[in-house]
């Protein structure tokens, strides 16, 4: 799927699904600010891939970084009024994939069901890691 989503956001010359779940990792989190580690966790990526890609990020206006006041060696990303107009641009591409390709293989109580599941696993892991 995710291989497929690339396809797609290429032919409409839009950056990489790397750059989409970036930008949604920093969209979703408070006021749209990470900590960088905060970040790597929930992408589940590496820090030092993170940091490249969100000098890229940075460098092309839809990211902005800065160190926290408290602690100087804590880094924070948020994400620019750019960034989400981008990464709105791109779900748009994301959504219209998984919705053909995906969803239209279920049917409604299927698709609901699904749902459930995936909300009961997501619960599961929060309560084993204490979230």
């Amino acid at each position: 799927m995710i291989r497929e989503v690339e396809r797609r956001l290429a032919a409409a010359g839009l950056p990489s699904y790397a750059w989409y779940d970036t930008l949604w990792g920093l969209e979703s989190g408070p006021d749209g600010t990470r900590r960088m580690h905060e970040l790597a966790d929930a992408l589940a990526i590496e820090r030092y891939n993170l940091t490249r890609l969100v000098d890229r990020l940075e460098q092309e206006g839809l990211v902005t970084r800065a160190r926290s006041a408290e602690d100087g060696r804590a880094a924070y990303a948020s994400i620019t009024k750019e960034g989400r107009a981008l990464r709105k641009k791109m779900w748009k591409v994301y959504e219209s994939t998984v919705a053909e390709l995906f969803l239209k293989q279920f049917s409604a109580g299927e698709q609901a069901g699904l749902a459930e599941g995936l909300d009961r696993a997501i619960d599961a892991v929060k309560a084993s890691t204490g979230q």
